[in-house]
C-alpha cells in the first residue's frame, strides 16, 4: 500500500483546507508535503460522490481552487478534473462508482470522508492499484470518524500515520458562538464525541448496554436521594499491570429510580489509595455505606477500608456468578428506564457498551461495570428482574 496518512477529526476541524493544502503543495512541490523537485503531476480527488468532490473538495470555501496561489487551477466538469497551468492534473472520482477507478494511474491521491463512501472497501482498493506513479506515492485520508470496517483498518494498521484533530482547536477560524452552542447541546454526547471530539465511537454487538440506552439516561435535573451508596471492586494486586479499582457511586430517588453519581475509578493503585478515594466519595456525597467485592482480598478488603476510616460502613459482597449473568437485570433496569446518569460518564459508559459475554471490556475487565452492578443490585435488589432466556 501506498504511503497514506489519516486525518481524522470533528466538523470544522479544518480537514477539508488542509487536505486542499496538501494537494497544492503536491502539486508545486511545495514543503512540507512535498519538495521542489518532487512535483506530483496526475492525483485523484476521491468523495462520496461527484457532487461533494465539487462542492466540497474543488470549489468549497476550504477547497482546492479557493484557497490556491499563484497558479490557480481550472475545473474542466466534462472532463470530471482539475487543471493546472503546470499540466498537473487532478481526476475527481465518485464512491458510488468504483469500477471508474479501474486503469487511470497516480502520483498521489486525497480521499475525503471515507467513513461516508457508499462502496468504501471496493472504492479504496481500486484506487491502491492506481497509485503506481513514481519513486513514492501518497495518499491522504480526511474523514469524520465512523465504526465502518475500512475506517478501523486503517486507525489500526501500523503503517498508517494517523493524526487527530478537534473541532476546538479550530475555534479562531470558527463562527463566534459556534462552539458554544454546540458544545452545550451535544458536549460529552456519543454525537458530540464523534463530530466534534473526532474521536471512534463503536458498539459491540451483543453488548449488554447499547449507546442509544445510554443516552436514554441522560438526566440533566438530579433529584433529592434517599438513599446513596458507594460501590469499590477491588483489583487482586497493586501492581501496574494490574486491574482498575472500580468506584462508583450511585444514589436512589424518592420515585424508585436509579440515579449514576459518580465514577471516580482508580487505575492501577495500591489498597490505601483506592480505599481513600472510596471513603473520600462515601464522605462527599454523604452516602450510606460501601459495597464492597471481597472475591480478591477477602477480609483484606474491609481491612483496608477500615485503616482509612473506622467509622465508615461496608458491606461486603461475594460473586456467585459470572459477569454477565450479575450484569443482566441491570443492563434490563436501563432498557426500562429506570437508571439514569446524573452527567456524562465517558470512560464509564464506554466500557458498559464494549461488555460482552465473555465478560471482558477490549479484554480487560470491567472494573467500572462491575462497581456499577454491585451498586445498583444493592439498592435494587428485589426490583431487578430475573436475567433474559437467551436462544441457545
Amino acid at each position: 500500500m501506498p504511503d497514506t496518512w489519516l486525518l481524522t477529526g470533528g466538523r470544522g476541524a479544518g480537514k477539508t483546507r488542509l487536505g486542499a493544502e496538501w494537494v497544492n503543495g503536491m502539486v508545486r512541490g511545495l514543503p512540507p508535503f512535498a519538495k521542489p523537485h518532487d512535483k506530483h503531476m496526475v492525483l485523484a480527488l476521491v468523495g462520496e460522490t461527484l457532487s461533494d468532490v465539487r462542492e466540497v473538495m474543488v470549489d468549497g470555501p476550504s477547497g482546492i481552487v479557493s484557497i490556491s496561489r499563484g497558479d490557480r487551477p481550472r475545473f474542466e466538469p466534462s472532463r470530471k478534473r482539475l487543471v493546472w497551468d503546470s499540466g498537473a492534473v487532478a481526476h475527481i472520482f465518485s464512491s458510488e462508482d468504483p469500477e471508474s477507478l479501474r486503469g487511470p494511474q497516480f502520483y498521489a491521491a486525497w480521499c475525503d470522508e471515507l467513513a461516508k463512501w457508499k462502496n468504501a472497501e471496493a472504492t479504496f482498493d481500486m484506487l491502491q492499484f492506481g497509485l503506481r506513479l513514481g519513486e513514492r506515492p501518497r495518499q491522504l485520508v480526511t474523514t469524520t470518524p465512523r465504526p465502518t470496517p475500512l475506517f478501523k483498518r486503517l486507525l489500526n494498521d501500523p503503517s498508517v500515520h494517523v493524526t487527530r484533530m478537534s473541532t476546538d482547536e479550530n475555534r479562531d477560524n470558527l463562527a463566534p458562538g459556534f462552539l458554544a452552542a454546540v458544545a452545550k447541546r451535544y458536549g460529552n454526547t456519543r454525537l458530540g464525541r464523534q463530530e466534534l471530539d473526532g474521536e471512534l465511537i463503536e458498539e459491540r454487538e451483543g453488548a449488554l448496554w447499547s449507546r442509544e440506552m445510554v443516552e436514554q439516561a441522560y438526566l440533566a435535573d438530579v433529584p433529592e436521594m434517599r438513599r446513596i451508596v458507594v460501590a469499590v471492586d477491588p483489583p487482586a494486586t497493586s501492581r501496574k499491570s494490574s486491574d482498575a479499582c472500580g468506584i462508583v457511586a450511585v444514589g436512589l430517588t424518592d420515585d424508585g429510580r436509579i440515579v449514576v453519581l459518580a465514577d471516580e475509578t482508580l487505575g492501577a493503585a495500591k489498597p490505601q489509595a483506592w480505599a481513600t478515594r472510596a471513603v473520600s466519595l462515601y464522605h462527599r456525597l454523604g452516602a450510606d455505606c460501601l459495597v464492597a467485592e471481597v472475591n480478591q482480598g477477602g477480609e483484606m478488603v474491609t481491612a483496608v477500608i477500615r485503616t482509612v476510616d473506622p467509622l465508615v460502613p461496608v458491606k461486603p459482597v461475594r460473586a456467585a456468578r459470572a459477569k454477565w449473568l450479575r450484569a443482566e437485570p441491570v443492563a434490563a433496569l436501563y432498557e426500562q428506564g429506570r437508571v439514569k446518569h446524573a452527567g456524562r460518564f465517558k470512560a464509564l459508559e464506554d466500557e458498559m457498551c464494549d461488555f460482552g459475554p465473555d465478560g471482558l471490556t477490549s479484554g480487560r475487565s470491567p472494573d467500572r461495570t462491575d462497581a456499577l452492578v454491585w451498586a445498583v443490585t444493592e439498592l435494587m435488589p428485589g426490583w431487578a428482574p430475573r436475567p433474559r432466556i437467551r436462544d441457545i
